[in-house]
């Protein structure tokens, strides 16, 4: 099921997206690395985790190679955009912060939660399953990523992130359900996500903390 350049250039939803996010991701994750001073194998490796461990996961739960096992064209794109983030690094001081980064960032989570929700639907799983391998394909690179730079990984403590690609998982399964086309589905899956992503970066929105609630409460 490797995709190729004749999927993504007709419009194949899936090819569209997996193309998308594998660059976006790759460049996020090594920006992440180089602010760490990580090494250019480092870069690359961190780069590469965060473009696949994801897309991994969700393809080991519905029981199929990954597709970065299939392909050379998932390697190839996960390095373009690992020369991406090297290239930018060269040019501005703080590429993890830049706009370029944090827009690429909520692309990735948006291309991701799409792909996962179009797999998880096409193999008949439950609400919940398309929800939540959505979710999956979209923050586990991240996460593993964080792994490799010794630190927890944010989406369990900061940041209105994950919840972006709940919403947009859960849009999708909606409009399956109400017969809507599968590109109407990832459009609109991949529109939710990263609105809302971009929105919690501009408002700064952080999902509430027990401590929060105790000191409401009192």
């Amino acid at each position: 099921m490797g995709q190729d350049f004749s999927a993504i250039l007709f419009g194949d939803p899936f090819a569209v997206m997996n193309t998308i996010g594998l660059v976006a991701f790759a460049f996020v994750g090594s920006s992440k690395a180089i602010r760490e001073e990580f090494d250019l194998f480092g870069i690359t490796i961190v780069g590469l985790a965060m473009a696949f461990a994801g897309g991994a996961t969700r393809d080991l739960l519905v029981a199929r190679v990954p597709l970065a096992l299939q392909s050379p064209i998932e390697i190839s794109l996960g390095l373009l955009g690992v020369g991406l983030a090297i290239t930018l690094s060269v040019v501005l001081s703080s590429p993890e912060t830049h706009p370029v980064t944090l827009v690429s960032d909520a692309i990735g989570l948006a291309a991701f939660t799409t792909t996962g929700a179009i797999v998880a639907s096409d193999v008949g799983v439950s609400a919940f399953g398309i929800v939540a391998i959505a979710t999956i394909n979209a923050v586990g690179g991240g996460a593993f990523a964080d792994i490799l730079l010794d630190r927890a990984p944010f989406i369990l403590f900061e940041d209105f992130y994950a919840s972006c690609a709940v919403l947009g998982g859960s849009a999708y399964w909606l409009l399956d359900v109400f017969g809507a086309t599968g590109s109407l589905a990832a459009g609109m899956c991949a529109a939710v996500t990263v609105v809302t992503r971009l929105t919690a970066v501009a408002y700064n929105w952080n999902l509430p903390t027990a401590q929060s609630l105790m000191l409401v409460s009192k």
